[in-house]
């Protein structure tokens, strides 16, 4: 193996547009700490502009649940220029962020090269397959857990874990500038947020359900007002075509906004969500939600309900240890139980004000932790390299 540095060199493998984000922000911090640690990744844009040397792009097209035979393919590709790579570059840690799936292939082959694996956020092992936990053990070091009650689980079955924190709570939100943003966004008695997700298969089976149901509820409200949260502006013609083919009316009253998460969470009363990290951003702003995912009946009975090993699925309910927020997942069904749960919400009070008191407990579970500077302490530990008190992370 040659050695093209002599500084310890890091490896993030981030393949979701999500663990982008998480990687960047760790990534980040190791900078500001370690201006010598060499950083490589495959990633996306935002761990390239936080200042990892990018190999190759991932994550534009992420999937959902079992990938198809070109998927399957792209990633055996992957792994073999991953493999090939390795043998010119001496990685101390190999750091994969979430995607088990992808992520294991990839640690066999750094674990084999002498690297160190630091997982960052954890493998939701204790939600389903827990007897995936013997690969985990064989593929670690260390665990970097996102969620509280993590930790205790990894721990008692013989991982090494930490809780970090999550980095979606690392920063204060500037609300003076979200406010300014959203000053002349739409105004209505009742302004709701719709959510579709980001990976194209979720996109698919849940856009119909949230758009129903937001046909149902402005038909019976006159001046409600919506907007759809679309993560990049390519998804606009896509959701208006989900639309079309579903057989439903494009409301006037729904517009379209993109890449303004936390302002359209600022902006709403209510969002319709589909399951996923987004629920603990509008959990961070404290706005209620109804949460939905929809499943094949025939898939949960057979198969998803016997691995699921968890009385909640989403994330809010999870931490709190019971259902605060309305949790529709799996969802067989059509719109219209998804529209009366948000006119539950919108029309008791008590309810609608519980929920944001408890959205309010969660964000304190959080408050105390620094996700990326805890996590970027472990991975230099792990790295060999010595954090001065000035740059201390």
């Amino acid at each position: 193996m040659s050695h093209d540095t002599v500084h310890p060199a890091v490896l993030f493998t981030a393949f979701e547009p999500s663990g982008d984000d998480h990687a960047a922000s760790v990534i980040t911090e190791l900078k500001k700490s370690c201006p010598d640690l060499v950083i490589y990744g495959w990633g996306g844009r935002k761990m390239e502009a936080a200042g990892a040397q990018i190999i190759e792009f991932t994550g534009d097209d992420a999937v959902m649940g079992m990938p198809g035979l070109a998927k399957i393919k792209e990633h055996q590709r992957m792994n073999a220029e991953i493999e090939e790579w390795l043998k010119d570059h001496d990685i101390k840690v190999h750091v994969p962020v979430d995607s088990p799936a992808a992520n294991f292939p990839v640690c066999k082959l750094t674990k084999a090269s002498g690297a160190r694996i630091v997982h960052m956020v954890a493998p939701q092992l204790w939600a389903w397959a827990p007897w995936r936990i013997r690969k985990l053990r064989r593929l670690t070091d260390h665990v970097m857990c996102v969620l509280p009650f993590e930790e205790a689980w990894f721990k008692s079955r013989g991982v090494e874990a930490t809780f970090v924190g999550h980095p979606l709570f690392d920063s204060e939100l500037d609300t003076d500038l979200l406010d300014e943003q959203i000053k002349d966004w739409p105004k209505g008695d009742q302004k709701i947020a719709l959510m579709p997700g980001s990976r194209p298969g979720e996109i698919r089976k849940n856009f119909p359900l949230l758009l129903g149901a937001y046909i149902k509820l402005a038909n019976e409200h006159p001046n409600m007002r919506g907007l759809v949260a679309a993560t990049r502006e390519d998804l606009e013609p896509v959701l208006r075509k989900i639309g079309r083919e579903a057989g439903l009316q494009w409301p006037d009253s729904l517009d379209i906004t993109y890449s303004n998460t936390d302002a359209v969470i600022r902006w709403c009363d209510l969002s319709i969500v589909v399951s996923g990290t987004v629920t603990l951003q509008i959990a961070k702003q404290h706005r209620p939600m109804v949460i939905v995912y929809k499943l094949g009946r025939v898939g949960w009975t057979l198969i998803a309900r016997w691995l699921i090993q968890t009385k909640f699925i989403t994330l809010p309910n999870l931490i709190a240890g019971r259902e605060i927020v309305p949790e529709m997942v799996p969802h067989f069904g059509g719109a219209e139980p998804i529209a009366d749960r948000v006119v539950e919400l919108l029309e008791d009070a008590d309810k609608f004000n519980e929920q944001i008191q408890q959205l309010e407990e969660i964000g304190r579970v959080f408050e105390s932790e620094n996700a990326s500077k805890n996590a970027a302490r472990i991975i230099a530990n792990y790295a060999g390299v010595e954090i001065h008190s000035g740059n201390e992370v």
